[in-house]
C-alpha cells in the first residue's frame, strides 16, 4: 500500500469534515472548498502552513508525536482516527527508506486454538487475520457462514464475500453498515502493514471489481470490530441477532477471535440451537486443514 496516498486523502478528508464554526472560526462567504483550509488548520495547530502542505502531500519526515497531536487535536479526530494517523505517518516514514515489500507468512493455527474453538459447540466462533481471511472456525460457525463458504473452494476471506458475493446482501440485514465497516477495517490494515502485499492485491481486486467498494473505500473512513449486535438471515433457520465480541490472541498479533451468541431464550437462541444440531454431524475440514490438505 502507499501510506504516502493515504495519509494525503486521509488528510483531505477529515480536514473536510471540520465546519470553520466547529473550530471557533467564522463560517465567512464564498468558501470554494468543504470544511477548514490548510492555512486555517495549520495556524489552530501551531505549524506552518509550508510544513502542513508538505504532510498532506504525504511527505512526512520530521513528523513528530506532538505535532501529530496537535493536527489530531484540531481535526477533532477520536481515538482510532488518531491512531489510524499515527501509522500512516509511520508508514510513509519507513517507505521513505525504501524498505522492501514482503509477503507475510501464512499464519500458524495451533492444535490447542483448534480444540478449544471446537469445545465451544454452541457459540459460533471464527479466527480471522487483518485480511479478513478466515484461518479457523468451528463447526457451528461452518454452519452459520455456509453461505460463505459455499462461495468459492477458499481460502476464504469475509470482506471478498461482503463485497463481492450477491449473497452477502441477503445474509447481512444490515449489509450497508457491514460493508462499509469493512472497508473501513481493511483501511486500518493497511495503514497497520503497509508492506502486506496479499492485503494490498485483495484492495485492488475489490476495487477493480466492485464500484460499491470504490466509493466505500474512497470515504477513508476507519472501524474496529470490537462488539455489537449482527443481524443475519440464515437460509435454514431465518432471521437472528446474535451478539458478538472480539478477544486477542496473545502471541498472535495479527488474529482475532470473533464470537457470537443469541439472547438466552430469545427466537435467536432457538435458531441458533437448530442450527447447532444440524451442524453436529458436519465434518467439513477448518481452513487451516483445508489449505494442509491442498498443499
Amino acid at each position: 500500500m502507499d501510506n504516502k496516498t493515504e495519509l494525503r486523502e486521509f488528510l483531505a478528508s477529515r480536514r473536510a469534515k471540520i465546519r470553520p464554526q466547529d473550530a471557533g472560526l467564522p463560517a465567512g462567504t464564498g468558501r470554494r472548498v468543504p470544511g477548514l483550509r490548510r492555512e486555517e488548520l495549520a495556524a489552530l495547530a501551531g505549524v506552518s502552513v509550508s510544513w502542513y502542505i508538505r504532510l498532506e502531500r504525504g511527505d512526512a519526515v520530521g513528523a513528530s508525536d506532538a505535532v501529530l497531536n496537535a493536527i489530531a487535536n484540531t481535526l477533532q479526530l477520536d481515538d482510532l482516527e488518531r491512531r489510524h494517523l499515527f501509522h500512516l505517518v509511520r508508514g510513509s516514514q519507513r517507505s521513505t527508506a525504501k524498505t522492501p515489500a514482503r509477503r507475510p507468512a501464512a499464519p500458524a493455527i495451533r492444535a490447542t486454538l483448534q480444540l478449544v474453538l471446537d469445545q465451544m459447540t454452541d457459540l459460533p466462533a471464527i479466527v480471522q487475520n487483518d485480511r479478513s481471511d478466515i484461518v479457523a472456525m468451528n463447526p457451528l460457525a461452518r454452519a452459520l457462514y455456509c453461505g460463505l463458504l459455499s462461495g468459492s473452494p477458499g481460502p476464504w476471506n469475509h470482506a471478498r464475500y461482503i463485497h463481492l458475493d450477491p449473497g452477502a446482501q441477503t445474509f447481512y440485514r444490515d449489509w450497508d453498515q457491514v460493508a462499509s465497516h469493512s472497508a473501513a477495517m481493511l483501511h486500518v490494515a493497511a495503514a497497520k502493514n503497509p508492506l502486506d502485499t496479499e492485503l494490498s492485491k485483495l484492495i485492488g481486486e475489490l476495487a477493480t471489481r466492485s464500484d460499491d467498494f470504490r466509493v466505500r473505500w474512497a470515504s477513508r473512513n476507519v472501524h474496529e470490530h470490537r462488539a455489537g449486535v449482527k443481524r443475519v438471515h440464515h437460509e435454514l433457520v431465518g432471521d437472528m441477532e446474535l451478539v458478538y465480541e472480539t478477544l486477542a490472541l496473545p502471541g498472535e498479533p495479527d488474529l482475532t477471535l470473533y464470537v457470537n451468541a443469541a439472547e438466552p431464550g430469545s427466537p435467536s437462541a432457538d435458531a441458533l440451537r437448530l442450527l447447532a444440531a444440524w451442524s453436529a454431524p458436519m465434518q467439513a475440514p477448518t481452513p487451516h486443514q483445508q489449505k494442509e490438505h491442498q498443499d
